[in-house]
């Protein structure tokens, strides 16, 4: 994997649990990440106005689970927020970022939650003056969507990355981007702010992207082999392919925004499988092949728990 991208600083203009940070803020898509922003928003900001746009059966379920103040299809509601969170899959949030720019009456920030960040990005610097786009991607989330899942606490100590503009970034992203790093904090996610968008794409694409096509890819190979025998398996094959739940309009979206990183990820993964396959009559190769999964194991589980101490301690 090439170099760990460059993490930088970035501090909160206003305190988590003070004064709003936006007063009003709309989220345009209602899944279980924008759904989950609404419904910690509520919680952090009660004197928030939080924005809904969806479809209508959605806006029903938000509105009766007391998520969002205001619903609506239309697009146009969003005309008079100060924040804008595209909550929609990939392809669709920069369709949806033009045309949410062009609707906002005065200055106001937009957001996204989006998986591959290059694309959105690149087109954030062509918007007005008035409007700063700042690259967001919550590092959370569950095997299913939909808003039936959203939850207050889905984003509680989990990384919030931010993703600056190349040269494109002043003063006025800076501003942008240290009010939404204040809104992140709010909601209780721990935000790093990455180098670059290109940084961005290389690192989810095995942090992220890897491990989602893995655990599919796997239960269909065991499904397809083995049918109806499924019943008998036990937590490993369960526990391995949990994201094998995942929905496929998210992930066809992800797929295509950041094929071109996703692809050597595989291909280290297939050049591993191949190893693992020549080796399997050698016992040096299949220890080597456990040690090394076994410390990097340790390193994530540590990492893990090293974050929820902290939190614990504060």
């Amino acid at each position: 994997m090439p170099d760990d991208p460059r993490l930088l600083p970035m501090a909160a203009d206003v305190p988590a649990g003070g004064p709003p940070v936006f007063e009003r803020m709309a989220v345009v898509g209602l899944g279980l990440i924008g759904g989950s922003i609404a419904l910690a928003a509520r919680q952090a900001w009660p004197s928030a106005l939080v924005i809904g746009v969806d479809r209508n059966e959605v806006l029903e379920k938000a509105m009766v689970r007391h998520a969002i103040d205001v619903a609506s299809s239309d697009l146009m509601i969003v005309s008079e927020a100060d924040l804008v969170i595209l909550a929609a899959p990939v392809r669709e949030n920069l369709a949806l970022l033009e045309a949410v720019a062009e609707r906002i009456a005065g200055e106001a920030v937009i957001t996204d939650v989006g998986s591959a960040k290059r694309g959105i990005v690149a087109a954030g610097t062509a918007l007005p003056p008035r409007v700063v786009f700042v690259g967001g991607h919550p590092l959370a989330g569950m095997a299913r969507g939909g808003f039936d899942l959203a939850r207050a606490d889905l984003f509680a100590r989990r990384p919030w990355l931010l993703t600056p503009p190349g040269e494109g970034r002043g003063e006025a992203w800076d501003s942008a981007a240290r009010r939404v790093a204040a809104f992140v904090e709010g909601l209780g996610g721990k935000l790093e702010t990455l180098e670059s968008a290109e940084a961005h794409d290389r690192l989810v694409a095995f942090l992220s992207h890897l491990p989602q096509l893995t655990a599919s890819a796997l239960a269909g190979v065991v499904g397809e082999a083995v049918g109806e025998e499924l019943r008998l398996a036990g937590r490993g094959l369960a526990d391995t392919t949990r994201l094998a739940s995942s929905p496929a309009d998210i992930w066809r979206d992800i797929c295509a925004a950041n094929a071109d990183e996703i692809a050597p990820a595989l291909d280290r993964l297939i050049a591993a499988l191949q190893g693992v396959r020549d080796g399997l009559g050698s016992d040096r190769a299949i220890e080597d092949l456990f040690d090394t999964a076994n410390r990097w194991r340790e390193t994530l589980e540590e990492s893990i728990n090293k974050s929820s101490d902290q939190e614990i301690r504060k």
